[in-house]
């Protein structure tokens, strides 16, 4: 009878846990949402609601929809100063705020750590990551992900002979540094995960790893190392 009760016990234990486990993304993004909108509308809906009437400033039941109001409109004031960015007026504003920020101490470092991670994920950054490859690093039967640049080797080719192609090797967990290294295009290994997800491979420490085969159906032969 005691086996069963524990057997009962362990089985309610896994389900629970497992519905946990369903219930986790969802609660973690509503958590992060709420506080979004409470830093970001909690911060700005004095300004909204001064242009509100009396009658609607002091109903405390909508608070939360003033706060998420406010939200959106700091959203779409922010996706305004994006298009405005595009013209010679605003990218003058814009590097003149950069500029005033690098100079102050302290502030300097934080924006330029933020700048990097940032520009690391634009999607002018990620053009310039043409293609996942594997290559061996730092000596043979290592292999790391990295990310194809250039085809083009040149001074770095004439002076090796051979045909070199550059690849960026990022570090985990932070990929806004790594090594430029000069490899020969025979001993790149071409993947078929996308830039996206390589970087979310590097970023989790390959706690993150893309599925595979790919939905094709095809698997390729593991690859022996170059001799």
């Amino acid at each position: 009878m005691a086996k069963a009760d524990d057997s009962k016990l362990i089985t309610f234990r896994n389900a629970f846990l497992t519905g946990l486990l369903l219930l986790a993304p969802l609660v973690v993004t509503l958590w992060a949402l709420s506080q979004i909108i409470a830093v970001v509308g909690g911060s700005f809906r004095p300004l909204f609601l001064m242009v509100l009437p009396d009658f609607l400033r002091e109903q405390p039941g909508l608070v939360l929809v003033w706060d998420i109001i406010a939200t959106i409109i700091v959203v779409l004031l922010i996706s305004l100063l994006g298009y405005v960015s595009r013209h010679v007026l605003g990218k003058y504003v814009l590097t003149a705020g950069e500029r005033i920020m690098l100079r102050i101490p302290g502030v300097s470092a934080v924006y330029n750590t933020v700048k990097q991670i940032v520009d690391t994920f634009s999607a002018k950054q990620r053009n310039i990551f043409s293609k996942v490859v594997l290559v061996e690093f730092p000596r043979k039967g290592i292999w790391v992900i990295g990310f194809l640049t250039n085809r083009a080797g040149g001074e770095a080719q004439a002076r090796t002979a051979e045909e070199v192609w550059s690849v960026f090797v990022p570090t985990t967990p932070n990929p806004t540094s790594g090594f430029l290294v000069f490899v020969p295009s025979r001993e790149i290994v071409m993947m078929d995960m996308s830039v996206g997800e390589g970087m979310k491979l590097i970023i989790s420490g390959g706690g993150i790893i893309p599925p595979w085969p790919p939905l094709n159906g095809t698997n390729p032969q593991p690859v022996e190392p170059a001799a």
